[in-house]
Order: C-alpha cells, then structure tokens, then sequence
C-alpha cells in the first residue's frame, strides 16, 4: 500500500500593517510623553548665568511669567494664597531644609519677584534660589 501526500508550497508573504502598527503606536506615545516635561501653559524665558547649580533638596517652584502671574504648581494664585500655600507645604514636608525656587521671567519686574521672597522667609523658608539656564558662551 502506498500512502501519497499532496503537498502544494505556498510562498509566505508578510504583512506590514502590524509592524506599521505598533511603530506609529510607539511614535505618538513617545511624542505625548515628551511634551509632559515642559509646563505647557506658563511661558517663562529665564535669564542666562555663568554659574547654574542642581539642587538635590526639597524644592518649592513658583514661576512668574513677564505680566507678574505667580503660578504654585501651575495654578495661579496671588500673594495672600502664596503664603498660606509655603505654610502648607512646610507643615506637610516636616523639613527645615527646603529651598524656594524662583523661576521668574527676565522681564518680570523686580518687586514681584521681592515680594515673593518675602512671603518665602516670612513663612519659614531660609533657603531661596532663582531659577536660571546655563550661558552659552560664543
């Protein structure tokens, strides 16, 4: 008895659409996790320095844009809401060394910026910094 077999080979193809797929997946995820770094709504240019320093402490950042807006944490608040939240955040951190983190626009004027540091030391801040970005040097 003779078995036959019929075999027909068939060339495989490859389909692309899931490898298309799953890349243009992994661009937009990349895309929208990148643009989480930045703060979107507040646009502040820092000024330049020669000496830039990394703080590795608890910071506190408030940001000034050009008009004066003080925003805590991306919300805008005014002066008497900006001392009740310093209060909140010392209470809460339980630390004497926090540090106040100043990122003010370059043209913000001068006494808003003060009156921040100010509330700062008035609530129990010591330790203040103004947020720069490195020179680059021509």
């Amino acid at each position: 008895m003779v078995f036959r077999r019929n075999y027909e080979i068939k060339k495989g193809e490859m389909n692309l659409t899931p490898l298309v797929d799953v890349v243009l997946q992994l661009i937009i995820f990349f895309m929208l996790s990148s643009s989480l770094i930045m703060q979107p709504g507040i646009k502040i240019k820092l000024p330049a320095a020669k000496t830039t320093d990394i703080i590795k402490e608890k910071e506190i950042f408030i940001d000034i844009a050009e008009n004066g807006t003080i925003f805590f944490n991306g919300k805008v608040v005014n002066f008497e809401e900006l001392e009740e939240k310093f209060k909140n955040e010392i209470k809460t951190e339980k630390q004497t060394n926090v540090i106040l983190v100043i990122k003010a626009d370059k043209n913000t004027k001068h006494g808003i910026v003060v009156k921040v540091m100010d509330i700062g030391r008035k609530c129990g801040i010591e330790r203040i910094a103004i947020g720069t970005i490195p020179e680059i040097e021509e």
